[in-house]
């Protein structure tokens, strides 16, 4: 199988933060993979806009370090990547003052499609907004990415999309979340509006609860002066996890479209019913045998900001009353994992009996690492001696099913900024989607904020804390295993 490359129109894009962590790890590398899948016309151009005092040969210079570090096997084709920096040039700017503007001004065509990438603070964002228009750079097809968070609650959202609303239309406003630019991610959609299997299964009559698991080894360590100020439920549940949870339970769009996906999106936040407080447990990483806790890592001794969280979600319609949603996240677990689970109900009546009865399907959708898709279904035990059921997984992980075009699927970073410069929305989240999404979350921490909750303990290296596990045990259910 030889995978398809859509081709895209000459472009301009300009990376505000060119010289940042993520334009190196991420942004650049992703844009050098895309240049060899043949991506990039020959007259497109990158250019790098920062703070800091660089000319085109030093960014250059840069980013073919950052290339060499993060891009992998690709960052070899020295010949490849050598063509792909002379298409990188690089403007000192002051995005608060007027420094580096009529430069900037200079080198982005208006001829072309316009993309401004603002890899930088959101605090940044309206004055990066207003000065591409005061010096007559942005143009009303132009299209700007900005990166998460996107604000800390739903007063501070909404003041943003005002002020990104005084200069650019809804239209062109690319609100990026990488977890929809996975592979696996789009691939569930595929798999519940592309085949007639799944979708009469996918309500209540069926299903029997969805588990949604995004966990992370690694701690806060680096970015704990954020990360104090956010926690679990700011940096992850309102938006990775919602945009997951969304995917997972919308209603089938009329056609696959940037506003018919994301109006059906917006209805299951809008659905979402307040949670109680015994069905969210925060947990807080405690020091293990060599590392430091978590209050240690954020050199906070009084901290309350919660590094895990788990929570019992229902949606209020037709197709998923009464079906419970089980959510968790958290750092310093025992795997780095991201897995959707579809736990469908028992058989109405089954034929056979004790243990050989409990067997379920479930749908698994793997995000990472090794990214796939399998369902347990069960089957008789090879062998003589009688009837004995085993359960095991139709599996369908990339790697396998597709060989050598599975190294070619391309990066969540690399597809998202490929659909910005198409001028597809479909991946990104509208504004009223965002403001939604914090309507919702409001609540719950205002809630443990006034009662003064400390989050539970639990070591690193474990599942989280103990009382996760009887959120569900409560229900007669259990978590699936944290696998790697």
């Amino acid at each position: 199988m030889v995978s398809r490359v859509i081709p895209v129109e000459t472009f301009d894009l300009v990376i505000f933060g060119g010289t940042g962590d993520l334009a190196r790890r991420k942004i650049l590398p992703g844009l050098f993979r895309r240049f060899l899948a043949g991506q990039m016309p020959e007259s497109s151009r990158i250019i790098g806009a920062a703070r800091s005092e660089l000319d085109a040969d030093g960014y250059r210079k840069m980013i073919a370090d950052a290339v060499a570090e993060f891009g992998g096997e690709e960052s070899s084709n020295t010949k490849a990547l050598q063509t792909f920096l002379e298409r990188l040039d690089y403007v000192a700017i002051d995005a608060k003052g007027d420094g580096g503007w009529a430069d900037l001004a200079k080198l982005v065509r208006p001829d072309v499609i316009q993309a401004f990438y603002f890899s930088v603070a959101p605090s940044l964002f309206g004055d990066l907004a207003e000065r591409l228009h005061t010096n007559g750079i942005a143009t009303e097809h132009s299209r700007i990415v900005v990166e998460k968070p996107f604000g800390r609650d739903l007063a501070s959202a909404h003041a943003l999309n005002a002020t990104l609303a005084e200069h650019f239309d809804e239209k062109q406003i690319y609100r990026i979340d990488h977890y929809l630019g996975k592979e696996t991610v789009q691939n569930l959609m595929a798999i519940r509006f592309g085949n007639v299997l799944f979708e009469p299964l996918w309500n209540n009559h069926y299903v029997d609860h969805i588990q949604i698991t995004v966990s992370e080894t690694v701690g806060v360590t680096g970015r704990g002066a954020y990360y104090d100020r956010s926690g679990a439920m700011r940096d992850m549940v309102q938006n990775h996890l919602m945009q997951l949870l969304c995917l997972i339970a919308m209603e089938p769009p009329g056609e696959f479209e940037a506003d018919a996906v994301r109006d059906e999106k917006l209805k299951v936040i809008r659905a979402l019913q307040p949670i109680d407080n015994h069905h969210i447990v925060r947990g807080q990483y405690d020091a293990g045998p060599d590392s430091q806790s978590y209050r240690e890592d954020v050199e906070n001794p009084r901290s309350f900001t919660e590094s895990f969280i788990a929570m019992r979600c229902h949606i209020a319609n037709w197709r998923w009353a009464g079906v419970p949603f089980y959510l968790r996240t958290g750092k310093k677990m025992k795997a780095r994992s991201s897995e959707i689970a579809v736990v469908f109900k028992d058989l109405g009546h089954t034929i056979f009996e004790g243990d050989e009865a409990r067997h379920r399907n479930i749908l698994s959708i793997r995000l990472q690492p090794n990214e796939g898709i399998d369902l347990q279904v069960t089957i008789k035990e090879p062998g003589p001696g009688g009837m004995r059921l085993i359960d095991v997984p139709l599996d369908m992980t990339f790697a396998d099913a597709l060989g050598d075009d599975a190294e070619e699927v391309p990066d969540a970073y690399e597809r998202l900024i490929m659909d910005v410069i198409r001028g597809n929305q479909t991946l990104f989240m509208r504004g009223d989607e965002v403001e939604a999404a914090w309507r919702w979350t409001d609540p719950l921490i205002e809630g443990w904020e006034a009662r003064n909750d400390v989050p539970k303990l639990y070591e690193p290296g474990s599942a989280g804390p103990e009382d996760a596990m009887m959120l569900l045990h409560r229900d007669g259910r259990k978590w699936r295993d944290i696998k790697g």
